[in-house]
């Protein structure tokens, strides 16, 4: 399954790395090439960063959800007969 973008996020997408191409490899990359590496890079790359951001956003609510019960829980005390003062029935 590709990534698909909405149309503004693929020309965003088109114009940086036509800008990084001319930037660091100093010539300039036409519209269709461009197209066609974005194109290449959501679907082949795309999954890849997808399933590793699923996994760390997982891994960060599991941490989340342990400090939430850790903090939902409160210390426990044994009810006995000293907690009512002496102990007796007055």
């Amino acid at each position: 399954m590709a990534i698909e973008l909405n149309a503004d996020a693929k020309q965003h997408a088109i114009d940086a790395l036509k800008a990084h191409v001319r930037e660091h490899a100093e010539w300039d990359m036409g519209d269709l090439a461009a197209e066609l590496m974005v194109e290449f890079v959501l679907k082949e790359i795309g999954p890849i960063v997808y399933n590793q951001a699923i996994s760390d956003a997982q891994t960060f609510m599991g941490d989340k959800v342990l400090d939430l019960e850790a903090l939902l829980q409160w210390p426990e005390r044994e009810v006995g007969p000293s907690a009512f003062g002496s102990g007796g029935a007055e």
